[in-house]
């Protein structure tokens, strides 16, 4: 199958499901309530293209290929873009929108966001209670790299990171994500050496990775002993001349044993440009295979990708509270860096353009990196960081967002103490402000996405 129909097809496959839950998820609680859906366009905007008709509602197929929405019936708001009502029968007022109390209009807005949050729940759960969870490694040095971030900072391997950036006993996870968001802003690091704990700076090296700005530390965790394979090789580099193959597993080099993928990559950088033999077992046959690494952007590379067998890899089965509390606590912490980055995006330390913001282009690249690297298999975790922002961006109060439809609500019930209403012309130029707003933001993301794709 062509690879831009692979692309189209997981494009279809993320956003569909990832839209199309949530306007399940207003189109449930309204049928739950008794209100009439007059219409459920599960693909685009705007005028009907094709659909079919159940009940008093027309699932359909709308022009306009920007997302998917629920038509209430009594509901206006949105009428340019959703359509008017059906009125070739009468309908009860016990079914309209508009007369229902604000509590259950409520339900219906939340309805959306929370089934995008739901989805991006699952997804972690039931892979780690079906799957279980891999180890994380802790914070211990294993590899430095030559000039980096570490080595500047006086950081050696055997250290182990007892406090990263206020934060005490962190993670490896924690100190990773919190570094990636940080480049080139000095972090306070602590460090156990020796039975002593070294006070340290470290200043994340700042590096480009697919069109965003990152930081690295410049330093890998000790893994311990694992099974190392060769994921990809890059035709025309060292590697692929002389011969190495994805697939193999590399057992030692220039003799030594290799522990595990970290220690291969320092070794062949710390090697620079002198011969290096590679022992690989390839098909139940070993070979050597000497290489000779070439320089670039300052680094010794073979182009070849070293990294766990995955296969070999053990993952330990957790009970369901164990699982939970995982999809918890990974959700929370996307949270956690997005809403680290928008306030160092508003505190002026990040530009617009660095903070990672991706508008459709940006989407439809990641998911195409996704689906060709590790197939519709690794669709699955893009899915759930989709759906995660999806349902938090819709809380935002911005008109046409749920989250600004909610707000209007709290408006009118604050007006109504005083026996005062908003018009349905006001409640328009609300919506058209908010489309007025959403459409500046696709454009901005578009033009950073365009920006970033030509820089690279």
């Amino acid at each position: 199958m062509p690879d831009f129909i692979i692309v189209i097809l997981a494009v279809i496959f993320v956003l569909g499901i990832a839209i199309n839950i949530h306007e399940f998820g207003h189109f449930a609680v309204a049928k739950l309530l008794g209100m009439r859906v007059d219409a459920y366009s599960f693909f685009g905007l705007g005028p009907r293209i094709w659909g079919f008709k159940r009940g008093h509602t027309d699932y359909r197929i709308s022009a306009i290929p920007l997302g998917a929405y629920v038509k209430l019936y009594g509901d206006e708001s949105n009428s340019g873009l959703e359509g008017e009502d059906d009125k070739s029968e009468p309908v009860p007022e016990s079914e309209l929108y508009e007369l229902r109390p604000r509590w259950q209009k409520f339900l219906v807005m939340i309805g959306g966001p929370f089934m995008n949050i739901m989805l991006a729940l699952a997804i972690p759960f039931f892979g780690a209670w079906l799957m279980g969870l891999p180890s994380m490694p802790a914070p211990v040095v294993g590899v430095v790299k030559s000039g980096g971030a570490a080595e500047q900072a006086n950081i050696k391997i055997g250290d182990r990171i007892v406090n990263f950036d206020g934060i005490e006993n962190p993670t490896w996870e924690r100190v990773r994500n919190d570094s990636l968001i940080a480049p080139e802003r000095e972090i306070p690091i602590v460090v156990e050496r020796e039975g002593q704990r070294l006070p340290l700076t470290i200043k994340p090296s700042k590096v480009e990775k697919d069109g965003n700005v990152v930081g690295m530390l410049d330093l890998e965790p000790d893994v311990g002993v694992e099974p190392v394979v060769v994921g990809s090789v890059v035709e025309g580099k060292p590697a692929a001349q002389a011969g190495l193959q994805p697939g193999d597993k590399a057992i030692s080099i220039n003799g030594q044993p290799i522990r595990n993928s970290n220690e291969i990559v320092n070794q062949i950088r710390n090697s620079k440009d002198a011969n290096i033999n590679v022992l690989v077992e390839r098909n139940g046959e070993r070979k050597e295979i000497p290489i000779q690494a070439e320089q670039a952007d300052g680094i010794y590379r073979v182009g070849a990708a070293f990294g766990p067998d995955e296969k070999s890899m053990t993952r330990e089965p957790v009970s369901i509270g164990r699982a939970a509390s995982f999809a918890v606590n990974s959700n929370l912490e996307i949270i956690r860096l997005t809403g680290k980055v928008f306030g160092q995006l508003f505190a002026g330390e990040r530009s617009a353009k660095d903070a990672g913001l991706a508008g459709p282009i940006g989407i439809v690249q990641i998911i195409s990196k996704v689906v060709s690297e590790q197939g519709f298999v690794g669709l699955v975790s893009i899915l759930a960081l989709i759906s995660l922002n999806l349902g938090v961006f819709n809380l935002l109060p911005i008109p046409m967002l749920d989250g600004g439809q909610i707000a209007v609500l709290g408006i009118e019930g604050f007006l109504g103490l005083f026996g005062l209403t908003l018009s349905m012309a006001v409640k328009e130029k609300i919506q058209l402000v908010g489309l007025a707003v959403i459409l500046l933001l696709m454009v901005t993301t578009i033009f950073f996405d365009i920006s970033r794709l030509i820089g690279r």
